[in-house]
């Protein structure tokens, strides 16, 4: 058997390297989008909770040190 032919196959439809190459390249582009738009909900996300934390805090001088310490599992 051939190699190249087992290796893009899929069941009885066979493709070739550029119907292979389009579908990895469409592929990739679909990851990256969801990557970017999580992405960017997570920076709102956290934009909105480090608002919060200015609202309610009463002493500006602790501010940054709370920002900081709102997640204290990524602080290394």
């Amino acid at each position: 058997m051939n190699f190249e032919k087992n290796l893009l196959s899929q069941g009885q439809a066979f493709f070739t390297q550029d119907e292979f190459n389009k579908a990895l390249s469409e592929a990739k582009a679909e990851i990256m989008a969801v990557a970017i738009q999580t992405t960017r909900q997570a920076i709102l996300i956290e934009r909105e909770e480090c608002a919060k934390l200015a609202d309610e805090c009463v002493n500006i001088e602790e501010l940054g040190e709370a920002i900081r310490n709102r997640i204290p599992s990524q602080r290394q």
